[in-house]
């Protein structure tokens, strides 16, 4: 067995037992490893240590479940393995900034921890071939555009540690106000196409430590919107990962996250392609019945 493969069963079966106390030793039991070898390579792998990866996972499973409001927060919190309502509130508002009394109050979008696939840092797939795992069907190929494709939308600018950090940590998303902005505002844009897809574009900012996130709609060509800004995907071939999962919220947080690193980390540089200095995230709408998603980059001439 690999070695990633040894940290999988371990986190495979922490999110099977997330509300059990924390073991260390029966983590690397089952792992084959001391513990001090074990701990080690749980950071290396899963960027987190164990403890701390599990504090953000119970946090992650958290935002969910109390959205549900026939729950009360204290069973959420015992579901979770804490013994009182104050310990979880205290722990949730260490991770998000606020209670979870506030949060079901006005639910917003967090990063949050990410249940890691690590065989995506180490399996290589064919192009046209998908590549399936927990849940996330995922696919690769080229496709070459042939006319220039216009978008209007909104423009902002992130820390780049929101990207760095994207998938395992927690906090507020940044981009979440910029895309609620486009979506209460995209009525006004007459030159938006009825159904056109959606599209949140990430590229290089002039400033250090930033870089800028264009959120848009799919629109008729050569056209502006006063207030508005552009972007155009210009004829050349592209590389496409398109991934599926079960809802637009799995799709567009976890699972997007998953597709991105294989795609940067994993498949691209073994294969020596070079791309533009841009990503762009594709999908028909922000609607929970969307549940495929494209990450387009431009190969570099």
């Amino acid at each position: 067995m690999h070695a990633w493969e040894q940290i999988q069963v371990t986190v495979d079966y922490i999110e099977d037992h997330i509300a059990e106390p924390f073991d260390i030793e029966k983590l690397a039991n089952m792992a084959a490893l001391s513990p001090f070898y074990y701990q080690r390579l749980f950071r290396r792998l899963v960027k987190k240590p164990p403890g701390e990866y599990i504090k953000l996972r119970r946090m992650a499973i958290a935002t969910e479940e109390l959205l549900e409001k026939d729950k009360r927060i204290l069973d959420v919190a015992l579901d979770l393995g804490f013994s009182t309502h104050e310990h979880f509130t205290r722990v949730f508002k260490k991770t998000f900034g606020i209670t979870p009394e506030e949060y079901r109050k006005n639910p917003t979008t967090f990063n949050r921890m990410t249940k890691p696939q690590l065989l995506l840092h180490y399996t290589l797939i064919d192009e046209n071939v998908p590549l399936i795992s927990d849940g996330i069907v995922l696919e690769i190929n080229r496709r070459q555009l042939y006319s220039t494709e216009s978008f209007i939308g909104l423009t902002a600018k992130a820390p780049l540690q929101f990207i760095n950090d994207l998938g395992t940590a927690s906090g507020v998303d940044p981009l979440d106000t910029l895309w609620r902005a486009f979506h209460d505002q995209k009525n006004s844009i007459p030159a938006l196409i009825k159904y056109g897809d959606e599209i949140g574009i990430t590229y290089a900012s002039d400033d250090d430590g930033f870089f800028n996130y264009f959120a848009g709609g799919q629109a008729e060509a050569d056209t502006t919107a006063q207030g508005f800004q552009s972007w155009q995907l210009t004829p050349g071939e592209y590389i496409v990962c398109t991934f599926e999962a079960e809802n637009f919220e799995h799709l567009a947080m976890d699972v997007l996250y998953k597709a991105h690193q294989y795609l940067f980390s994993t498949w691209l540089p073994r294969h020596g392609i070079t791309t533009e200095p841009f990503s762009a995230e594709r999908y028909q709408s922000h609607s929970p019945d969307t549940t495929q998603m494209e990450i387009w980059v431009k190969v570099k001439n």
